[in-house]
């Protein structure tokens, strides 16, 4: 039985994310508007990504900075990367959980309202600078 367990616990190491990352969970913005902020820093370099959602009017950005500087803070303290060597290598955002409440509308009916959570995800890498 041990023996199933360190299989599975070495299999569960080899497939963890190796980059430095963060991740906010149930935050109360639809999806659909922090993907628009994503799709601006994808790719970027940290200081360029930041400056971004810092002049940013989108209402994504806010959180989208924090759970950035989140991933940066897990670079430079867990990993003790530089922060001008890295960049934006992947960010995404899923659907969480969906809040239902209702709005009551005429003859005694009620419409659902959906008020919808994101969970955002940063992952970043070091940039590579060949011939320098």
């Amino acid at each position: 039985m041990a023996g199933n367990m360190k299989k599975k616990a070495a299999r569960v190491e080899e497939r963890r994310e190796k980059r430095p990352y963060a991740v906010a969970k149930y935050i109360r913005i639809s999806t659909y508007k922090v993907r628009t902020v994503l799709d601006l820093i994808r790719g970027k370099s940290v200081q360029e990504a930041g400056a971004i959602l810092d002049n940013c009017p989108n209402g994504g950005a806010a959180p989208t900075k924090k759970v950035l500087m989140s991933a940066v803070a897990n670079a430079e303290h867990n990993r003790g990367m530089d922060r001008n060597d890295l960049y934006v290598a992947e960010c995404f955002a899923n659907g969480g959980t969906m809040l239902k409440r209702m709005q009551p509308v005429s003859k005694g009916r009620g419409h659902a309202i959906l008020k919808r959570t994101s969970h955002i995800t940063v992952i970043l890498d070091v940039k590579h600078t060949e011939g320098i």
